[in-house]
């Protein structure tokens, strides 16, 4: 930090995540580069195969493939700093990084919500309105779709991230392994009305998705209950989708109930568990279930993997 007229500027943050781990830090590196190249053998084996086979160019794999993008995205704003941390003994990141680092985790896990949220309304107009499904569908919507899917998360996440870096900093210690703007709010000398309503409009945002996509699928659950062939396209489409869905639920609210209520006395090991979660579990599960699930993406690895053509 620089002193510049009686006046203390932040220029780099110190994170305490990673302090007592020396003793098996090696070890650590080698799992997390591992994990880290799963998470892009995974992905890209998804995007690829969308991307080159023409007949998976339909609303459902551009949105995954999408999907399976921004957990590359993400993740990249996460791995390779915390792999440097592992062979460094300090811990520091600039004020730059640190709100570059807090915008793409932000923006990735909002556009996660934004893109599962219109596959939701796809399987949707799927199962529930066949007959219209190519005109609600079309190519021009699916590309606006994917705009605002993108758009929104990375222009909501880029006011939030202005609004923090105004702020005036009383501190530069981050008690976790990573950057995010709830912390370096915490920094703040004062709070202004712009940190007190950006924040709770994001939340708010995107939990509206969420109620979206649970709305969707208890319409489609009662939709499918009277169609045998409704119910075999739940079970093959939705039940993925439905169940990553719940994957980052369930990781993002203990990231968020950790840093809200979050208590010194639990093990350092447990609140890194708990920060990473959302950087682990969904980019894994997300192209792996749907690997697995969808037949086509299935069949289209298969015969590559078996040396035919696609």
């Amino acid at each position: 930090m620089n002193m510049i007229d009686n006046e203390t500027v932040i220029t780099m943050f110190t994170l305490s995540g990673l302090n007592g781990t020396a003793n098996y830090r090696v070890a650590l590196f080698a799992l997390t580069l591992l994990c880290y190249s799963v998470i892009w053998l995974l992905n890209l084996t998804i995007i690829v195969t969308v991307i080159v086979n023409k007949s998976l160019h339909e609303p459902m794999y551009i949105f995954l493939c999408n999907l399976c993008i921004n957990g590359l995205y993400g993740t990249t704003g996460f791995y390779p700093k915390f792999l440097n941390d592992l062979l460094s003994t300090t811990h520091v990141i600039s004020y730059a990084g640190c709100l570059l680092q807090g915008f793409v985790l932000h923006s990735s896990v909002c556009a996660d919500f934004s893109l599962l949220a219109l596959m939701a309304y796809d399987r949707y107009v799927a199962i529930c309105r066949p007959l219209v499904y190519h005109s609600m569908m079309s190519k021009q919507r699916v590309c606006v779709f994917v705009f605002f899917a993108w758009f929104l998360p990375l222009y909501l996440m880029f006011m939030s991230t202005v609004t923090t870096s105004t702020s005036r900093l009383c501190g530069s210690h981050i008690p976790k392994i990573y950057c995010v703007n709830y912390f370096i709010g915490k920094l703040a000398c004062t709070v202004s009305i712009t940190n007190n309503v950006i924040p709770p409009f994001n939340y708010i945002f995107y939990f509206g998705h969420f109620i979206f996509i649970i709305w969707s699928y208890v319409y489609l659950i009662s939709t499918c209950l009277t169609s045998k062939e409704n119910r075999t396209k739940f079970m093959q489409t939705c039940l993925p989708h439905f169940f990553c869905l719940v994957t980052l639920t369930v990781c993002i609210l203990f990231d968020l109930l950790y840093m809200r209520l979050g208590s010194e006395t639990l093990p350092q090991s447990a609140q890194n568990f708990m920060a990473i979660e959302f950087l682990f579990f969904p980019p894994i599960i997300n192209p792996l279930i749907y690997g697995f699930k969808l037949t086509q993406i299935r069949n289209r690895i298969i015969q590559f993997l078996c040396g035919k053509r696609l």
